[in-house]
């Protein structure tokens, strides 16, 4: 059995123009004083050159130099910005957009052709970074149908499916090709939100060793999915993890959908570590049991505690639950060299 890796943070909702969150070298000495030992690094332009991390172990063997001096390692890179240009639907083309370059916004088949080359470019800059996972979203072209009315005609999903699955192969395979794990979140508003989704996927990338998860519990309760069962149901396929909380508490006036209310309004939401309503005991459990050797990453959107706090408070958090795990096995102590008489004995025969 291993222990578990972190406390690790993602620093997607911490990057900004002001410092210390708008440099990698800024944000790693933050973290590193937090109690943090890893952080994980969204592909954007203000934390890492891409294309030199493709191109050059020169530079991220520097960035990883430079990272040591704060005791900070990566854990993963991101592409979930670039991940849910792979597929999306023509409703949210304009919304999406926002997360384009501007050289291709407003022409989906330039924007799906530069998300596919960054995930392309991720996953050799993973490669030459030591890494061997990634996360990301699936894109969605089916979710504006989620709910079946009107009543979706024959083989609309098996369609939708079948093509995010052909979009997504040969990125599978560029990863494949560098030994690194492709690890979606499981997310609404992607294709791959849940078991069944993830399933439907598996079967249109023929099973594919390197499609695999980011667990992350609050998407499931928010969903009303029982997430410790997804671990048992899912274990092979965890490779890296969001400790992310949340709480779910409907009222006469609304539920699972939220009325179309804000974050703070909303039936479920997210909360800071602790003070939202996950089994994290039970989860950071099940994921020992099964051996995983990953990371564990908070993800911080509170509706109503300021991220900063929710980062120091998570520090300790996370690395309070992980558990060390025993490094031999209880039957050890068994004895094991009875002969027949004692057996009989201990038996009362």
């Amino acid at each position: 059995m291993k222990t578990i890796k972190g406390p690790a943070i993602f620093l997607a909702q911490y990057t900004s123009d002001q410092p210390p969150f708008d440099t990698i070298d800024h944000l790693a000495k933050w973290a590193s004083e937090l109690g943090y030992v890893g952080i994980q690094v969204p592909v954007d332009d203000r934390l890492i050159d891409i294309q030199a991390a493709a191109t050059s172990k020169e530079y991220c063997n520097d960035l990883k130099t430079r990272l040591a001096k704060y005791n900070i390692v990566i854990t993963e890179l991101s592409t979930h910005l670039q991940g849910q240009l792979i597929a999306v639907h023509p409703a949210y083309d304009q919304l999406f957009d926002g997360f384009a370059p501007e050289h291709v916004k407003g022409d989906s088949k330039a924007r799906q052709a530069w998300a596919e080359d960054q995930l392309k470019l991720a996953a050799a800059a993973s490669h030459n970074l030591g890494l061997t996972t990634h996360v990301t979203f699936s894109g969605a072209l089916a979710w504006p149908y989620v709910y079946p009315w009107p009543q979706r005609p024959a083989n609309l999903v098996e369609t939708a499916f079948a093509e995010l699955g052909k979009r997504w192969k040969p990125i599978l395979d560029a990863f494949d090709a560098v030994g690194v794990d492709v690890c979606y979140e499981l997310h609404p508003g992607e294709d791959l939100h849940d078991g069944v989704t993830f399933d439907r996927f598996l079967k249109e990338v023929d099973f594919h060793s390197r499609a695999n998860i980011l667990y992350d519990p609050s998407h499931f309760l928010l969903q009303q999915l029982d997430y410790l069962a997804f671990i048992d149901i899912y274990h092979k396929r965890i490779k890296a993890f969001h400790v992310k909380d949340a709480e779910f508490k409907p009222d006469g006036r609304q539920g699972v959908y939220g009325g179309y209310s804000n974050w703070v309004e909303r039936a479920g939401r997210f909360r800071s570590l602790g003070d939202g309503q996950i089994d994290f005991k039970g989860i950071f459990t099940k994921l020992a049991q099964y051996d995983y050797s990953g990371w564990a990453v908070l993800e911080s959107e509170c509706a109503i505690k300021h991220p900063e706090a929710c980062a120091v408070e998570g520090a300790t958090f996370i690395k309070e639950h992980i558990i060390k795990v025993t490094d031999h096995d209880f039957d050890d102590f068994a004895q094991s060299s009875l002969d027949d008489t004692q057996m009989r004995q201990l038996l009362g025969l």
